[in-house]
């Protein structure tokens, strides 16, 4: 979280809403440890990393739908054994879990 702060006040003092997204659990073998964070501007800037780059993709798609008024889907799970994991390259042969939440002060 620490390697974020700087944009995320950066964005905000911009004028940008900003979303955070955590991971809170990994199954297996995956790229990031529970606590990794990723921060996307309502402008589609991305700063940090929830998976060393092979979810990054999917999960800016979350964080601006969040963005634009979604309501956060709670744990969104990228996984091995998933369909959607070869698409977006998840091929460490485990599950990461992620929270992806707007950042509202």
């Amino acid at each position: 979280m620490k390697e974020v702060l700087g944009d995320i006040e950066r964005w905000r003092a911009g004028g940008h809403r900003v979303a955070i997204a955590r991971v809170v659990g990994v199954d297996g073998s995956g790229p990031r440890d529970p606590g990794a964070t990723m921060v996307v501007n309502d402008a589609g800037e991305v700063a940090g990393s929830v998976s060393g780059g092979c979810v990054e993709g999917a999960v800016v798609t979350e964080a601006l739908a969040v963005l634009s008024g979604e309501k956060p889907r709670g744990i969104v799970s990228f996984g091995y054994s998933d369909d959607e994991a070869f698409a977006v390259g998840l091929t460490c042969g485990g599950t990461v879990h992620l929270f992806v939440e707007p950042l509202d002060w």
